[in-house]
Parts: structure tokens; sequence; C-alpha cells
């Protein structure tokens, strides 16, 4: 006695035009985990080099003395009065880092540029007034009411290149959004209207003889007396 199977085989067609599943931990999951890394990387080094640009900025950055009344008087600048461009521009690259997530597409590209930008003229700010005197000088004449006082035994703290390593954050930071910024997550994005028709609610009945629910469609926008 013969049986015959009631199950059919599968036609190549049939095999052909099933869709294939995605394998989990493919191409796809690999981009978002690398996405999620640079975002992550991107605001750790933009947060911490800002803060390391305000902090350094306000620390001492050179010490001297200047000649007053038949001795000397010591003399010292921070940062802040030494250059006020990397503390500014710490700021600059803070807003922008923000900003990178609230734009998308050339908006998103030129913030990530401005981030950059910040970082790179906080090193170079830094670097610069690390070697300043002019700050001390200033102080000198005020001090002596000489205008042409010059401080004398200038030394100089590594504040200032603590504030370029700062700004150096906020520069990779910078690239990080450049290089991967075009793949990451907008804020807001959920809130923005599409387009598409909003589906209509059915009106909730109100009872006239119970003030909760006049009060309840008050709130929803309604007229409870309609």
């Amino acid at each position: 006695m013969v049986y015959v199977s009631a199950v059919p085989k599968p036609r190549p067609d049939d095999v052909a035009a099933a869709p294939v599943e995605p394998a989990p931990g493919g191409p796809a999951a690999a981009a978002a985990r690398s996405s999620r890394r640079s975002v992550a990387c991107a605001l750790l080094l933009g947060t911490l080099g800002a803060t390391v640009v305000l902090l350094a900025s306000g620390r001492t950055w050179a010490n001297g003395t200047a000649e007053a009344g038949g001795g000397t008087l010591p003399l010292s600048a921070d940062g802040t009065t030494v250059t006020g461009v990397p503390a500014a521009l710490a700021i600059v690259g803070l807003a922008a880092l923000v900003a990178v997530f609230a734009v998308r597409g050339t908006g998103r590209t030129l913030v990530s540029g401005v981030l950059a930008l910040s970082g790179a003229g906080a090193v170079a700010a830094a670097v610069l007034g690390a070697s300043d005197s002019s700050a001390l000088d200033a102080e000198a004449a005020r001090t002596t009411a000489d205008t042409a006082a010059a401080v004398a035994g200038l030394t100089h703290t590594a504040w200032p290149y603590v504030t370029a390593a700062g700004g150096a954050l906020i520069l990779l930071a910078g690239l990080l959004a450049l290089r991967f910024g075009t793949g990451w997550p907008a804020m807001g994005g959920r809130y923005e209207r599409d387009g598409a028709p909003r589906a209509r609610t059915a009106p909730v009945r109100v009872d006239p003889d119970r003030p909760e629910d006049l009060w309840k469609a008050l709130d929803r926008g309604e007229d409870p007396t309609g």
C-alpha cells in the first residue's frame, strides 16, 4: 500500500519570494552601535573639554614682580586676564555641541564645523597666551602708576597648556561630529508634524450636573455647553 504525502513541497519561486529576515548583529546593528559610540564620545569629549577650558582659564597663568617704592611687588594674572578667547570659545563649543542634535543635513555639518573651529581656536589662543607678558605689564603700570613700568621675573605656569588640552578635546568632538554626525539622531524629531492627517477622537460626553466633567472638558479645549 502506497501513502502519498499531503504536504506540498516548496517550489523554487516560493523560496525566492520569501522575505529574508536580517540576522541580529548584522551590518545594520553594527552601524547603530557605532553611531551610539560616536555620539557618546563626542558628548563626553566636548563637555569635558569645555569644562577643562573654563576651569583652567580661571587659574594663574603668569607671575612676576614690579618695582614699587624702592621694593618689589608680586603680580599675577589668570587666564581670563591674559586672554578671554579660550573661555569664550568653550561656551561657543558647548552651544554648538547641543545644536548639533537640533539640526539635520547641511545645518548639522555647519554646526559641527563651528564646534571643531571653537576647539582649534581655544588651543591656538591658549598656546599664544602661555608666553604673553602684556597682561602683567599692564598690571605693573596700573599698580605702580607708571605707564612705563614693566614686569620683571616673569614666569608662566602649566595652566595655559591644560587649557590647550581642553580645547583639543573640543576639537576632537567637532571632528567626530563632522565624520559621523550625519547618522546621529536629532532631538525633537517625534514632535515634528509629518503632514499626515490627525485621527479625530470622539467627543467625550459631558454631564452638566457634574462640575468635574465641565472642568475636564475645558482642559481638553472643548466647549462643555455645546
